[in-house]
C-alpha cells in the first residue's frame, strides 16, 4: 500500500518549470552575419597589406645595404685616387724645383734635361707660367701650381668618387627611413588585427560593430600610407 501511494504521489506531482529561452531576434542574427563577413574582409585584407608591408621593408633595407656598400667603395677608390694626385704633385714640384735650381745657374742643358721629364699634366700650366713672365712681371703666379692650367685628372677624379660616395650614403640613409616607414605601418595594421580579435569577444551587436568600425578607419589608414609610400 505504501508503495503504491507513493506512486501516486510522484505520478501526481506537477513538473518541474522550464526557463523559456528568448529567441533572439532575426534582426541581431543578420547583423552577427553581416559583422562576421565583414570580419573575415578585414582580417583578409590585413593580412595581404601586412605582407606587402613586410616585403617592402626588407626591400628598403636590403638596398640600404647596397647603397651604404657602394659608397665605402668609392670613398675608397676616392683616397686612393687622392693619395696618387698627392703623389704626382711632389714630382711636379720636386722637378720644378730642379728646374729652378737649374736656371738660376744658367744651365741649360740641365734645364732642357728636367723640362723633357716633366710629366704632361704639368707642362701646360708651367707653360702658361712662362708666358706670364715670372721673372719681371711682379704680378705673375708664384708658381704653375697656383695656374688655372694646372689640373691633375686623379684629383677630378678623387672629388667625382667622393661625390657618388656622398649621393649613395645619403639614396642609403633615405632606404633605411622607408623601411622604418614600412615596419611601423605593420606594426600600425597590426592593432587592426588586435581590435578584429577583441570584436568578437562582445556579444552585444553595437558595440562590436563600433569596434570593428574603428578598425576599419585604422585599416583605411594603412592602406593609404601603403598607396603614398614609394615602392621598390
Amino acid at each position: 500500500m505504501t508503495d503504491e501511494k507513493e506512486t501516486t504521489t510522484t505520478a501526481g506531482a506537477a513538473p518541474t518549470p522550464q526557463i523559456p529561452v528568448p529567441a533572439q531576434k532575426p534582426r541581431v542574427k543578420t547583423l552577427d552575419f553581416w559583422l562576421d563577413i565583414l570580419s573575415a574582409i578585414m582580417l583578409a585584407v590585413v593580412a595581404v597589406a601586412t605582407a606587402w608591408n613586410s616585403y617592402q621593408a626588407a626591400r628598403w633595407s636590403s638596398l640600404a645595404g647596397i647603397r651604404y656598400g657602394q659608397a665605402s667603395a668609392r670613398r675608397v677608390e676616392s683616397t686612393r685616387a687622392s693619395t696618387t694626385a698627392g703623389q704626382q704633385t711632389i714630382i711636379d714640384v720636386g722637378l720644378f724645383t730642379n728646374w729652378i735650381n737649374a736656371y738660376g745657374t744658367q744651365n741649360e742643358d740641365l734645364m732642357r734635361f728636367y723640362n723633357k721629364r716633366f710629366r704632361e699634366e704639368f707642362k701646360p700650366a708651367f707653360d702658361a707660367w712662362l708666358a706670364t713672365d715670372p721673372e719681371n712681371n711682379p704680378q705673375a703666379p708664384p708658381s704653375p701650381f697656383a695656374m688655372e692650367e694646372y689640373q691633375l685628372a686623379n684629383t677630378e677624379k678623387s672629388e667625382q668618387l667622393e661625390k657618388e660616395a656622398s649621393a649613395m650614403f645619403e639614396e642609403g640613409k633615405q632606404a633605411i627611413e622607408r623601411s622604418t616607414n614600412y615596419i611601423l605601418n605593420t606594426v600600425f595594421l597590426a592593432s587592426v588585427l588586435f581590435f578584429i580579435g577583441i570584436a568578437g569577444r562582445f556579444p552585444w551587436p553595437p558595440l562590436r560593430l563600433t569596434i570593428l568600425v574603428t578598425a576599419l578607419g585604422m585599416l583605411f589608414y594603412g592602406i593609404f600610407n601603403l598607396i603614398i609610400y614609394p615602392k621598390y
